[in-house]
């Protein structure tokens, strides 16, 4: 296993998506759309982070579809209650995510 000279970490080992996914700012939210439909959007997601990763795995969680669009995931439907757990699941920190 490589260490990294300038911080002493492992390259190998994730350490790098672990420490992005502490720094992120996350907020779920819901918003009504055309003939009232309800889509759940999820922001806060820095540019340089694997958005399009965290978007498949929630929609593959919650069976529902959903898009991209501006470092912003929409997914379709009312899943606020579902999101946050699933967050924390996928290694967010509870306390970096706001309802």
């Amino acid at each position: 296993m490589e260490i990294d000279p300038r911080l002493g970490l492992p390259n190998e080992s994730g350490v790098y998506k672990e420490i992005a996914k502490g720094e992120q700012k996350i907020t779920v939210s819901t918003v009504a759309r055309r003939y009232g439909k309800i889509t759940t959007l999820v922001s806060g997601f820095d540019k340089n982070f694997d958005i399009k990763g965290t978007a498949k795995s929630l929609k593959e969680q919650l069976a529902c579809g959903g898009t991209v669009k501006d470092n912003v995931i929409e997914l379709q439907g009312n899943h606020k209650k579902q999101v946050k757990p699933l967050l924390i699941k996928l290694g967010f920190p509870q306390d970096s995510i706001s309802d």
